[in-house]
């Protein structure tokens, strides 16, 4: 569960998306910036939350939003991912878990009655200065987009 709350600088990172491309969450100072953390590409919900969130790039572009994924998986695997699916966003290999822990998407988590480490299905909405505006912790996989845009009352 993560430690952060609305209103928070989000945590600052600076990597290399799974296309050799060098980001910054500074570099994106002026937009705003969906943040997803989720546990392992090709699975049933993180394919359905993906696909929700590329059917609905565009809008979020007009809108002044960047999309970028995390999970632990390697860079392979998000390429694999991103060319299966047509995944338009960034995709960040978090495989040392170094910002997973740092926005608190990685702990305990329960299945079936056992205990075991992984990653918590979090997304955080980050404003034009870099704060943290909202923090989606039960993400609707297949309605993601629908339920950004409630939460933030968006009108078009």
């Amino acid at each position: 569960m993560t430690h952060l709350r609305e209103g928070d600088k989000a945590p600052v990172f600076s990597t290399v998306s799974h296309n050799s491309q060098k980001i910054s969450l500074e570099s994106f100072k002026g937009k705003k910036v969906i943040l997803y953390f989720y546990p392992k590409d090709n699975t049933p919900g993180c394919t359905a939350e993906a696909c929700n969130l590329r059917d609905n790039y565009a809008w979020l572009t007009a809108h002044n939003f960047i999309v970028i994924g995390v999970s632990p998986d390697s860079d392979a695997s998000h390429n694999k991912f991103s060319a299966k699916h047509d995944l338009p966003f960034y995709l960040i290999a978090d495989t040392n878990k170094d910002i997973l822990k740092e926005y608190g998407a990685w702990g305990l988590k329960k299945l079936y009655g056992k205990e075991y480490e992984g990653v918590i299905r979090t997304t955080f909405i980050i404003d034009e200065d870099g704060l943290i505006q909202n923090i989606i912790k039960k993400v609707k996989t297949k309605e993601h987009t629908q339920q950004i845009i409630e939460l933030l009352n968006i009108e078009d």
